[in-house]
């Protein structure tokens, strides 16, 4: 038997199973039953009620841990799309072109030294205080509370600041 007679044996097996009796058009905004209700979006629907559209991260207060451990990643991301410039740079100019575009950057005086130095400082120390945070609740999990993970929350935020703008001036 040829694969071409299978094939044509099993192609009406699979047309009829794969169509449905009695099709409908899904919904995903109610399971009321109301034309006009239907024609609205959901946004319109909302307005129209009064109430928000959807809770929305502008109306919450992130906690202090939610907004340590967002931080953490962001400088993460950071720190591989620095060094992927850097060897990018280093590819594209050669030998010493991404040396040479940092020792630019330091010479141009405080006001645009500072900051540059702050935004490499920051992920750096940021990212490594939370990972020694995170080493230290894995070895120590009786340390890993609401309360003291607000507390190291705080103190990791403001000891990267710290430490980052201490670096500025180096």
């Amino acid at each position: 038997m040829s694969l071409n007679s299978v094939n044509a044996k099993l192609r009406p097996l699979v047309q009829r199973a794969m169509k449905t009796p009695a099709s409908r058009s899904m919904t995903v905004l109610s399971k009321e039953s109301g034309e006009e209700y239907k024609k609205l979006n959901y946004t319109n629907r909302m307005k129209q009620t009064g109430r928000p559209v959807s809770p929305h991260v502008t109306i919450y207060t992130f906690p202090v841990t939610a907004i340590s451990s967002i931080t953490n990643r962001v400088t993460g991301v950071a720190m591989a799309l620095g060094a992927a410039g850097l060897g990018t740079v280093e590819i594209l100019g050669g030998s010493g072109t991404a040396l040479s575009l940092m020792e630019t950057i330091g010479s141009q005086g405080f006001l645009i030294a500072a900051p540059a130095k702050f935004a490499v400082a920051f992920p750096v120390v940021y990212h490594y205080s939370g990972a020694l945070r995170h080493f230290a609740w894995d070895y120590k999990p009786d340390m890993l509370t609401n309360v003291d993970a607000e507390k190291s929350s705080w103190a990791l935020i403001g000891g990267a600041t710290v430490v980052s703008g201490i670096a500025m001036f180096l």
